[in-house]
């Protein structure tokens, strides 16, 4: 069962903030766009056993993409994309899931080169954050809390294939 949170949202509405801004804050859900361009089955599979070990995932379908950098004069491997909505078992700062990913990344062998290094980069696993559910405490007597939608500014505007991979999971969620 598709948890509630993303039921009637719309990423364009939402305000955008840099992560700089909120490396301190409670992190309670995240919206991600996976990407790959070498065994990406593989990789994908593995990076979606360990995102469940943080909580509740729920997947998009992936769709193969060509890669937008690609040109006549220098052809690259398509990447295999797919949005995932992780619903956390407990909140974190987004700076430790941030750290949680990259360690993910070099799990499945990502190689962090630069572009001069390596004309075309074979990327196993790339984690991106689209979207963070904050964490807010409403009443601290209480211990009530709710959680605010953002958009991860340096993610916006959303390409097209993360477009249609956060609807399908929206709409799944109505």
């Amino acid at each position: 069962m598709m948890h509630k949170a993303l039921a009637g949202l719309n990423s364009d509405t939402l305000e955008r903030y840099a992560p700089e801004a909120l490396q301190a804050q409670l992190v309670t859900a995240v919206l991600l766009a996976l990407g790959s361009n070498y065994h990406a089955e593989k990789y994908l599979a593995i990076v979606r056993e360990r995102l469940s070990t943080l909580g509740e995932i729920q997947q998009s379908t992936a769709f193969q993409n060509p890669d937008f950098t690609a040109t006549p004069e220098l052809p690259k491997p398509d990447y295999t994309n797919q949005c995932v909505y992780l619903s956390l078992k407990l909140p974190m700062t987004l700076q430790r899931l941030q750290q949680t990913f990259k360690q993910f990344e070099c799990e499945c062998h990502r190689q962090r080169l630069t572009e001069q290094s390596m004309s075309i980069k074979q990327v196993t696993m790339d984690i991106d954050i689209l979207l963070i559910s904050l964490y807010i405490t409403t009443n601290s007597l209480s211990k009530n809390s709710d959680s605010k939608w953002i958009v991860m500014n340096d993610r916006y505007p959303f390409k097209a294939h993360e477009k249609v991979g956060m609807e399908e999971l929206i709409q799944r969620s109505m």
